[in-house]
């Protein structure tokens, strides 16, 4: 690792540890704790949408490492390791899975690096995602991931802390520009759902961290322009190849999703 891992601020909220703090993760503050409750107590059964996200993201994973050849993947965003991290998922189906961490929380860093002491086939940079050639050329990312061969790079709930002036389109864009035909996109984004619920959760991250973007369908779609969005295209992430409602990947009775659950969207692209 080439990084110096800055000081840990445990008296201002941090969106990596509140989201460990919803997931029931203890690498929290007060401060972060204080955020989260107020989704917890003001915004009764938001706390799905953490879930649901990660859901999404664990089945993704297994699906990209069982149905196609790729081996290395670039998560953007990656927030604090919690139980099935993106190699775990994939190697326990491809062992020879390589996986690039990036996130720019100095308390994600000393956590990331802890996972290199048991895995060497994944590395941690510290580097902000809206400067993808940072992330692209940094030492860490090159010496295990080769571009010339397909690449998953994962979106994880990461482009909605991205406000529009920081241009996500864009930094899709590089990264699609940067791997072969065959890599694919995993995105899971909050979900616009024009209603009271969407403004108020906007409002509190707004306020608190100034940034924290809903996008429509079509906004998220646009996101992934250029790209192959494959079935069943982007949707609520409970019904992205859920397990437990009757599909083509899965099996069993259909339920109604709750209001929270409608606003958190996921879909995978490749690249053709």
């Amino acid at each position: 690792m080439t990084d110096e891992a800055p000081r840990i601020d445990s008296t201002r909220p941090s969106i990596a540890r509140v989201y460990d703090y919803l997931l029931g993760g203890k690498d929290n503050y007060a401060v972060d704790r204080e955020i989260g409750d107020v989704f917890k107590r003001d915004l009764p059964g938001s706390v799905a949408i953490a879930f649901a996200n990660r859901a999404a993201l664990t089945r993704a994973i297994r699906q990209i490492a069982t149905t196609t050849g790729i081996r290395q993947f670039v998560d953007l965003g990656s927030g604090l390791p919690t139980a099935d991290n993106v190699h775990q998922v994939a190697q326990r189906h491809a062992p020879d899975s390589r996986v690039v961490y990036v996130d720019t929380d100095p308390q994600v860093l000393v956590h990331g690096r802890a996972l290199l002491e048991e895995n060497d086939r994944t590395r941690f940079v510290m580097a902000d995602v809206r400067d993808p050639r940072a992330v692209r050329h940094h030492v860490d990312t090159t010496s295990l991931i080769d571009f010339d061969r397909p690449v998953a790079v994962i979106f994880s709930a990461i482009l909605h802390h991205v406000n529009d002036d920081e241009d996500p389109a864009g930094i899709v864009r590089y990264w699609s520009e940067q791997v072969p035909s065959g890599s694919h996109f995993f995105l899971s984004h909050f979900r616009s759902g024009g209603n009271e619920e969407t403004r108020e959760a906007e409002r509190v991250l707004q306020q608190t961290f100034g940034r924290g973007r809903w996008r429509t369908d079509e906004e998220l779609a646009a996101l992934l322009d250029g790209l192959e969005i494959l079935e069943p295209g982007i949707v609520p992430a409970p019904l992205w190849r859920p397990e437990s409602v009757d599909t083509p990947w899965g099996s069993g009775e259909e339920r109604e999703l709750t209001v929270w659950e409608h606003l958190i969207a996921a879909g995978l692209a490749r690249k053709p």
